[in-house]
């Protein structure tokens, strides 16, 4: 019985370890660094102002957590803590930028939110530079 719990917690950090990669590398490529891209490039930013603060505010905000946020996640270093703007910035995204619009168009929204909440759940994993601090 000892070895089976041993392998299972073995399989959890396995787990969390592609979840962090996945989610945390498929958010900063495929979302913080467009978005980068547009708060520090020429020209007028054309993006929501979900929270009535301000477009720049709003895409430096979303910035922090799809950039920052996510590369702390996928090297696992305060994942806990990194977690906390990217749910926020999913629950934005899902339930305010496209409240009323159709399934497909919330999605991927949706799906990262469960993700990270998921991580937040679950932990960086044993396989993680927080691990490595908390030894």
């Amino acid at each position: 019985m000892k070895r089976l719990t041993k392998e299972w917690a073995y399989g959890k950090d396995v787990n969390a370890l592609v979840l962090r990669l996945v989610m945390g590398l498929s958010m900063f490529y495929g979302h913080g660094l467009g978005k980068m891209n547009v708060l520090f490039g020429s020209g007028e930013i054309n993006f929501p102002d979900p929270l009535g603060i301000g477009v720049t505010l709003s895409i430096g905000m979303a910035v922090f957590a799809e950039v920052l946020c996510a590369l702390l996640v996928t090297v696992g270093l305060f994942t806990r803590l990194a977690l906390i703007p990217l749910i926020a910035t999913m629950a934005v995204a899902a339930f305010i930028v496209h409240s009323g619009v159709p399934f497909g168009r919330i999605e991927l929204s949706l799906l990262y939110l469960a993700g990270f909440v998921g991580l937040l759940f679950i932990g960086p994993g044993r396989f993680s530079v927080d691990h490595i601090i908390k030894r």
